[in-house]
């Protein structure tokens, strides 16, 4: 169906589920599992959920050179047509979203609905510096380091004050263990990504989650987003950059009650 021939699906990936196709772009530094893990269940329970780890992510082995834009969004429609999807919703988190964008707009006839969750078309300069320093951070090794710098950044303020120091203290240790091999790759491509271009040609429906405390991407750029997709519809999720931690139940709410108005 689509005009572009697609590449061998080589990325590893995950699939769970029946129903109606759901492909999902996780976020940088994470993996599908790390990014959607307390929803993937409940994502699955009416949908071919399928998303791809990007290289130095999950299974997928670290790339030795840049990421590419084009790359990462045609494999991720090439995993699903793997399994058998011929047309399906896309969901994009964080630099997901913008890989999302791409991939629709390379793959208009396999894309029937777009949701993009605390995520952006071009990083506007607080969210560049910020990964500028992630990736310079990443590079040391010190997930841990890598860890204690996100925290601040990727929760809101009161979730984070809620949390007892031991608590705390044992988020940031588990996040330090999940941190992704390929974050540098990541943070750099998310640094220097522009999707701006294929925004005007996005015409399908399109549901755009601003996650309101967002220091990482900030809701200026949730709302820009929204404001240039023809017909886009903005959401708000009162959480930092983390929802799948903040509040995972709203989080999915939102996703399936627009995935229920778009099924074919």
């Amino acid at each position: 169906m689509s005009e572009r021939t697609l590449p061998e699906a080589t990325f590893a990936r995950t699939v769970l589920g029946s129903g109606p196709g759901l492909v999902l772009a996780h976020g940088a530094g994470s993996s599908v599992s790390n990014t959607y893990g307390p929803i993937l269940e409940g994502l699955a329970a009416r949908h071919t959920v399928v998303g791809v780890d990007y290289p130095g992510s999950g299974d997928t082995p670290r790339s030795t050179t840049p990421l590419d834009i084009d790359e990462l969004a045609d494999q991720l429609v090439a995993a699903a047509v793997a399994e058998g999807l011929d047309t399906f919703v896309l969901h994009g988190y964080s630099l997901g979203g913008p890989i999302a964008i791409r991939a629709a707009a390379r793959h208009p006839e396999r894309v029937t609905a777009l949701i993009l969750t605390a995520t952006m078309a071009h990083p506007n300069h607080q969210q560049a510096l910020t990964l500028r320093v992630w990736g310079k951070l990443a590079a040391t090794g010190d997930r841990r380091l890598v860890s204690e710098f996100l925290f601040p950044h990727a929760l809101g303020p009161q979730a984070i004050e809620a949390m007892p120091a031991e608590q705390l203290e044992e988020a940031i240790t588990y996040a330090a263990a999940e941190v992704a091999d390929g974050t540098v790759e990541h943070a750099e491509l998310a640094g220097r990504i522009d999707v701006r271009d294929d925004l005007a040609a996005i015409g399908v429906p399109t549901l755009v989650i601003s996650t309101t405390d967002d220091h990482l991407a900030p809701p200026a750029l949730h709302r820009r987003l929204a404001e240039n997709i023809p017909g886009a519809r903005l959401v708000e999720i009162p959480t930092g950059h983390l929802p799948m931690v903040e509040s995972p139940e709203e989080w999915q709410r939102l996703i399936t009650d627009f995935l229920a108005e778009h099924d074919a």
